[in-house]
């Protein structure tokens, strides 16, 4: 690194003499070597001098950009651990190694206080940043050209094959189907989980000091948040949706808006009891319970970890709203014409040739290039539009959401920056926590737990929207995803491992892409009359062809 800059500050010296510095250095005698002899301007030479000074600027830019990217790295990261040291009113705050003197408690009597997690602060979400560079912004519109061709060619397909020109979303209107009961579970979701846990946490925070059996006191509440985790918002819209028999998009919205409140509700207790707890060891006058305002705040912002306040933008761009939500129904409508145009001919003809290696093999090839296209829309549909149209709306000012996974050379940073909103309550809640309850040495164990975690949430979320149990993903998840984990770790920083990344990422979306749709087809194809719980869990894609 130091020759580097010896060597870059040597080109920059050299490339800032003056013509007039180099014809001191020579003979004063001599005229420019941009003059000839008659005391014109040669043309040719200027030229060549231009060509030279260009070719110099090529040579130092990257020089010059690595060393630019790296002193604004240090400055934002130096500005945020200053702004982290800082409270509301200016005053600095008591690092959590304080906290763990002789003289405070001990962590592990009580947890850090939520200042001390994560920090929120007012920021962009990369790709608005990065659409301000036209080379990138050219990328965008490179997939908006594509879903133009898409819609084109299912107009052109309806006319050769049907004679009209009619754009038909069967398909999308089956999988979004019985709507309002979506809208009734979702509502009762909503009241319960905005009455309840606030009603429950009100009486356990304010009785808790009064009562005479502080711990009975505590497990009762604690019993009765659990029941209601468990009863109400885990097994009622499970229920609701298995029973009514709603399609996969119906589904998928009450599954994640299931897991979305489970974690909020989780968060809200997990903040806050600290703080009681705190201020009834320290015989506080005041009892810290957050108003319903702030809890219901919480519950509609793009942040699974709750605080009292967040950092919020002066106004609202409703322009901006609009553009996001018009995003995300366009990238609703580029899903089905990737599924029509990519994916449904591989499937529809699952019954005529038997099940073989040379079928999956051909089937996971051809399910990649869709694959990846439905994670980039995915991705872009929900972490970018979706969470930022909320976010403007609710003036919610940090928009990190995601950060630069695309850039990833290893799997554990790819895990950390796709999805930071969920790695957030999964990193302070379950991995933070699991050491806190056990020990700092049990860190691979904890790591593990959270993989166990997240891998069957996942497979669970799949078994529903898709009413069978076929555990692609799992596998994927806790083997494949766990032994990458360890083996593309943080230390692999050459370009050779994001480039192994994106092959295996382009590989495990053709896996999961090809299974669950061979899947979903078998049982749409050759569906059994009285069918046992063990045809739930019996795949049915490797038995279809015979049962005809």
């Amino acid at each position: 690194m130091v020759g580097e800059d010896m060597s870059l500050r040597k080109r920059l010296s050299k490339s800032r003499e003056s013509p007039e510095e180099k014809e001191d250095q020579g003979d004063p005698t001599q005229q420019s070597p941009e003059t000839s002899t008659n005391g014109r301007v040669d043309i040719k030479q200027l030229i060549a001098k231009k060509k030279q000074l260009t070719a110099e600027a090529e040579e130092l830019k990257p020089y010059f950009m690595k060393e630019v990217g790296t002193h604004f790295d240090d400055f934002v990261s130096s500005l945020i651990e200053k702004s982290a040291s800082l409270d509301s009113g200016g005053c600095t705050l008591t690092t959590f190694s304080v906290l763990e003197g002789e003289n405070n408690y001990r962590a592990k009597d009580l947890r850090a206080p939520p200042e001390y997690g994560k920090i929120f602060v007012s920021r962009r979400s990369l790709l608005d940043e990065l659409f301000e560079v036209d080379h990138i912004r050219t990328i965008y519109h490179m997939f908006i050209a594509l879903l133009i061709l898409f819609a084109l060619s299912t107009l052109v397909v309806d006319y050769i094959d049907e004679g009209r020109l009619v754009l038909e979303f069967s398909l999308m209107s089956y999988a979004f189907g019985r709507f309002p009961v979506v809208l009734s579970t979702w509502l009762a979701m909503f009241l319960s989980v905005l009455s309840v846990p606030y009603f429950v946490f009100q009486r356990w925070a304010r009785g808790y000091r009064e009562s005479a059996y502080p711990m009975v006191h505590t497990l009762f509440h604690g019993l009765l948040f659990i029941a209601f985790q468990f009863v109400v918002l885990g097994f009622g819209p499970t229920y609701v949706v298995l029973a009514y028999k709603l399609p996969p998009a119906s589904r998928c919205i009450v599954i994640f808006e299931q897991i979305r409140f489970i974690m909020k509700a989780h968060s809200f207790f997990r903040e806050n009891v600290p703080r009681v707890l705190s201020s009834a060891k320290e015989k506080s006058s005041t009892v810290p319970v957050p108003t319903v305002n702030q809890y219901l705040y919480f519950l509609f912002a793009p942040t699974l970890i709750y605080r009292d306040s967040y950092p919020r933008t002066p106004t609202i761009r409703w322009g901006y709203v609009v553009t996001q939500f018009a995003q995300v129904f366009g990238c609703l409508f580029y899903l089905y014409y990737i599924y029509e145009r990519l994916c449904a001919p591989l499937f529809r003809n699952i019954k005529q040739e038997p099940f073989s290696a040379r079928v999956l093999v051909l089937c996971i090839f051809n399910s990649m290039l869709p694959g990846v296209l439905a994670q980039f829309l995915v991705f872009f549909s929900f972490l970018h539009c979706w969470l930022n149209a909320f976010a403007e709306m609710l003036r919610f000012g940090d928009r990190m959401f995601y950060k630069d996974w695309w850039n990833s050379t290893s799997y554990s940073n790819y895990y950390r920056t796709w999805n930071v909103v969920v790695h957030d309550w999964l990193y302070y809640y379950a991995y933070k926590d699991f050491l806190w309850l056990f020990s700092k040495r049990f860190k691979s164990a904890a790591m593990l737990a959270v993989f166990a975690v997240s891998a069957v949430v996942h497979e669970y979320i799949l078994a529903v929207c898709l009413s069978f149990f076929y555990p692609v993903l799992f596998v994927l998840f806790m083997f494949f995803g766990m032994a990458f984990n360890f083996i593309a770790n943080d230390s692999r920083k050459r370009p050779i491992w994001n480039v192994m990344m994106w092959t295996s990422l382009f590989a495990g979306q053709g896996v999961l892409l090809c299974f669950y749709s061979q899947e979903w087809h078998a049982r749409q194809h050759c569906p059994l009359k009285n069918p046992t719980f063990l045809d739930y869990i019996r795949p049915r894609s490797w038995t279809c062809r015979y049962e005809f």
